[in-house]
């Protein structure tokens, strides 16, 4: 019997928040999602994708991308089609990142944000970064293969500092205690 977090096929990741006040540097997150191999699990990611680039197979896309925040509801959204993801690779990591070009800005410091994670119609996961407002980076997600070959979800909100090149790099490790 399966749980509503097995079995996943298709995902997305939405983003959200506030533009930064009038005058001021614009906030700009991105969604990044790391693909791992069944070999190296918790080492170096297979590939990345974020901004201006996609996989190589076309299974994870970022579909709509904000530099600053303005609009109305998600601004940000990318999608994740784990059912037609290759056998090799057995884990996914999801994060969102604050660029940090205008100066170190943390999750505290921009109003109003929030990341759903969704499959269909259903929330797998909700946040608002509140947990982890000192951090300049969070992981959202997790995905897992399973030895059947079925995809399970983990919400894996976990803050880091450092700028997005250095949280592509770490954002995949293993969890403190793990």
């Amino acid at each position: 019997m399966s749980t509503p977090n097995k079995d996943i096929e298709k995902v997305e990741v939405r983003l959200k928040w506030d533009p930064s006040p009038q005058g001021a540097p614009a906030h700009d997150l991105d969604i990044i999602a790391a693909t791992y191999l069944a070999e190296a699990p918790y080492g170096s990611p297979a590939y990345l994708v974020h901004f201006d680039s996609r996989s190589p197979d076309g299974t994870i896309t970022l579909n709509r991308d904000s530099r600053t925040g303005l609009g109305l509801g998600f601004d940000e959204v990318m999608t994740l089609e784990l059912h037609r993801l290759a056998p090799r690779y057995t884990r996914v990591v999801v994060g969102v990142a604050i660029q940090q070009r205008d100066g170190r800005r943390t999750f505290a410091e921009i109003a109003h944000t929030g990341v759903q994670v969704r499959e269909g119609y259903t929330n797998l996961a909700e946040d608002n970064f509140s947990a982890v407002g000192a951090a300049t980076a969070a992981t959202v997600a997790e995905f897992i293969r399973d030895a059947s070959g079925a995809w399970e979800f983990r919400s894996a909100v976990r803050g880091f500092d450092g700028d997005p090149g250095s949280f592509a790099g770490a954002m995949g490790g293993r969890t403190p205690g793990a």
